[in-house]
């Protein structure tokens, strides 16, 4: 039988943090949480943005709903972040990595970094180690790390992470999103390890309606994916519909750590959400661990602060 979001348990007395909750996924998955009765962070670059966004769910929260500024492509901002959840909150059931750039024109982040590469994996993977601390300390945490299709395409280029010597926008693209299963796989080999209850899984909303698909031909003034998209649109489902990968791995009693939940349909293009094939690539522990050390050099942690 499908799951859906009649599904979601209850979510009285938890508090969720959601990175880019203010449009597309992460604001279908944050009105979902609100209104099982989550106290919902909606983590946003642009305060106006996420300010609109909080209005727009304020009727449907049965809990609150709170702002944290948060910019991804900020190794500094993560970390103030970080430090507003534990002054403000003190403790964190869920955290859902779902803020994303897609195929971009290349630029630098505010750290240097190739701004795909930091945005959705560096960012995602400091604002983990920061968070995980108040996370361990709950039962039933979970950590979830929304990656896409594109991992199934991507390869991480060691030798150029940040696309010094050759950039290709779908390319670079695609190793973030595999960074992301990496990032997901080896933070739940790590907490079990450690004894940890705390659950890293990933999620995929196949071909979703959001506002990435507009801002990646925008940057670019590609009209060639422009019409790409056009004629692809009757594939594309809704943004409510690509949040029930994450939201099964967040809340479905049943998910498991270390998976990866994606659509059930052909090419998990669309449908409802179910465990998914996990990339080759991704399921090398050597390149995992590898990518591990890159990330804690490039955020700046040292081997005694790594996340687990």
């Amino acid at each position: 039988m499908a799951w859906s979001e009649a599904d979601i348990p209850d979510q009285s007395g938890r508090i969720a943090l959601v990175t880019g909750a203010n449009s597309g996924l992460g604001l279908e998955t944050a009105r979902a949480l609100a209104q099982r009765g989550a106290t919902v962070l909606l983590a946003c670059r642009q305060r106006s943005r996420g300010e609109a966004a909080r209005q727009q769910l304020l009727p449907l929260a049965r809990a609150g709903l709170e702002l944290i500024d948060l910019d991804l492509a900020d190794l500094a901002s993560v970390a103030a972040a970080a430090s507003q959840v534990q002054r403000e909150f003190g403790r964190l059931d869920l955290l859902i990595n779902n803020a994303g750039v897609m195929a971009p024109p290349r630029r630098l982040s505010r750290d240097g970094y190739e701004l795909q590469f930091a945005v959705n994996h560096l960012g995602h993977f400091a604002l983990t180690a920061a968070l995980l601390p108040l996370l361990k300390q709950q039962i039933g945490a979970r950590v979830v790390t929304v990656s896409s299709g594109a991992h199934y395409f991507g390869r991480i280029t060691f030798d150029d992470l940040q696309g010094e010597r050759r950039y290709d926008p779908w390319t670079a693209y695609g190793q973030s999103k595999l960074a992301n299963v990496m990032m997901a796989l080896d933070l739940q080999e790590r907490l079990a390890a450690a004894g940890s209850t705390t659950l890293s899984i990933a999620a995929h909303p196949g071909l979703a309606r959001t506002n990435l698909q507009p801002s990646s031909v925008a940057a670019k003034g590609s009209w060639i994916e422009g019409l790409a998209y056009r004629l692809l649109d009757p594939l594309f489902q809704s943004a409510a519909m690509g949040a029930l990968p994450q939201l099964h791995a967040a809340v479905a009693p049943d998910a498991r750590g270390g998976a990866l939940y994606g659509p059930d349909g052909l090419a998990n293009l669309g449908g409802w959400p179910v465990s998914c094939k996990i990339a080759a690539a991704a399921l090398d522990g050597s390149q995992r661990r590898r990518l591990w050390q890159a990330s804690e050099e490039l955020c700046g942690f040292s081997s005694k602060t790594a996340v687990a």
